[in-house]
């Protein structure tokens, strides 16, 4: 298994960044608009990190791996026929590839093909 994204969602921006750039000596880029103005680093392996602000007043803040699969519509399947619920379906973002949210177990969960 594969963390392609990990995605984290907080008010304070800035100082995750800040605290994360420090501990693992990284830098972070600006904010990427198409990953809802999240700025990220590289994960050893070639996957991001990705911190952002909340995209809506009701967003909480969350912790949200995004696995690395080779067929999205089969994973998603996977995860409902295991009791997951699909939070937000299979949707492309351009340049970077195609995820999808699922909620199982109280918590969220994420998949990724390039």
């Amino acid at each position: 298994m594969k963390i392609q994204y990990l995605e984290i969602v907080t008010k304070e921006v800035d100082a995750v960044c800040a605290a994360y750039a420090s501990a693992n000596k990284v830098q972070f880029s600006e904010p990427d608009a198409g990953l809802g103005n999240a700025r990220t680093t590289t994960l050893a392996g070639g996957g991001l990190v990705g911190v952002r602000a909340p995209l809506r007043e009701t967003e909480e803040p969350v912790v949200r791996p995004y696995w690395l699969v080779d067929d999205i519509e089969a994973a998603v399947a996977a995860a409902v026929q295991a009791g997951g619920e699909v939070a937000v379906p299979p949707m492309e973002i351009p340049g970077h590839g195609t995820f999808a949210i699922y909620l199982q177990g109280g918590n969220d969960h994420g998949l990724w093909q390039l």
